[in-house]
């Protein structure tokens, strides 16, 4: 297993017949937990340096079937399936409402349990990702640039078959019909200037579609949030901290 920084607390949870690890950094703190959802094939230790950072909260992340410490599902998901799992986790750990961070594959699930579950989620960031997975210009060759290999990144830590099923969940999927109603849910989209699996004209497809959604391109490529963690941290922080009155003018 991977080093996993900052001393989470790391438990299983079996649910309609998965296993899931599960980590939570700061259990308890703060008013509104946030739930991280991770890139396809990446584990909890690939998050981790970014979760750790986000201080002030309770921050939970897990494996999704097939990767890192959860074991493959025996039947594949569909995106629907995951975001209702998603929420009867929290349900558990006691999270009526919580903020939802997602990063590429996991930021289209962040999206589907915003339109499936809008009355749970109080704000919403999502990071180089998009609201169509079929859309033109999304290229995976480009997980190969420099800034993520010279990042030491081991991406993905999936087996074959997690891989599939992630594929799969996502297969056809888009978010483009529901976005617009998501426009009493404070939105941060991130996107990386030189990101080119998904490249920063998705992000502002999304912020078109949400109404008030903010809008920022930052350094890096596909893996800026892993890449420039500490930045990407503070910014995340700074618009979850953020009065509300503060979100309505931005």
């Amino acid at each position: 297993m991977s080093r996993i920084s900052g001393s989470p607390t790391i438990g299983m949870e079996h649910i309609y017949g998965l296993m899931l690890r599960v980590a939570r950094w700061r259990t308890g703190a703060g008013e509104t937990p946030l739930l991280f959802l991770n890139g396809i094939g990446a584990d909890i230790a690939a998050a981790a340096p970014l979760l750790a950072q986000l201080h002030g909260r309770e921050v939970w992340t897990l494996d999704m079937p097939g990767v890192g410490g959860s074991p493959d599902a025996l039947m594949p998901y569909g995106a629907p399936t995951m975001a209702a799992i998603l929420v009867e986790i929290a349900e558990r750990f006691g999270h009526k409402s919580f903020d939802l961070a997602g990063f590429s594959w996991g930021g289209a699930m962040a999206q589907q349990i915003a339109v499936q579950f809008p009355s749970r989620v109080r704000r919403l960031v999502l990071m180089a990702t998009t609201p169509t997975v079929a859309a033109p210009g999304i290229g995976w060759a480009a997980l190969l640039d420099d800034d993520m290999l010279a990042s030491g990144l081991k991406l993905p830590t999936a087996t074959p078959l997690g891989l599939t099923y992630q594929s799969m969940a996502m297969a056809g999927w888009t978010s483009a019909a529901m976005l617009p109603t998501l426009k009493h849910i404070p939105t941060l989209v991130l996107m990386g200037e030189q990101d080119g699996v998904v490249p920063a004209a998705h992000g502002q497809m999304i912020a078109q579609l949400i109404d008030g959604a903010m809008l920022e391109v930052v350094p890096g490529s596909h893996l800026f949030p892993f890449t420039h963690a500490a930045k990407v941290a503070d910014r995340i922080s700074d618009f979850l901290d953020a009065p509300a009155a503060e979100q309505a003018a931005a």
